[in-house]
């Protein structure tokens, strides 16, 4: 299992419209074959940066995954939104893999 991080460089004043990119990915992306851990936006600090974090099982799977994104209709106008729009300055990827389980449960005093 691979974890995709996609950092985003947004508008300073983006956040509105990467708020609605980021809930047209919360439908296409579950259905095109990745598991959607979560969009985030600026909230306090950075009004420029964001993150997209989802799962996927191999770069083999993340390659139908993709093929998958841009025939589906919600992605093509998601992608053309974005374009459109010009909110995103600039996307970058990176796969890591979780290294840390199991986790021990969290313990409150």
């Amino acid at each position: 299992m691979l974890t995709c991080f996609i950092r985003y460089e947004i508008e300073p004043f983006g956040a509105q419209a990467f708020a609605e990119y980021a809930r047209a990915w919360g439908q296409a992306i579950p259905r095109c074959g990745a598991d959607l851990i979560g969009y985030f936006g600026p909230a306090e600090g950075s009004a420029t940066t964001a993150y997209g974090v989802y799962d996927i099982d191999s770069l083999a799977a993340y390659e139908t995954y993709r093929a998958r994104l841009r025939d589906d209709p919600v992605g093509r106008a998601n992608y053309d939104f974005a374009a459109r729009e010009r909110f995103i300055r600039r996307e970058d990827r990176i796969f890591l893999r979780r290294v840390s389980a199991p986790h021990a449960p969290l313990v409150r005093p």
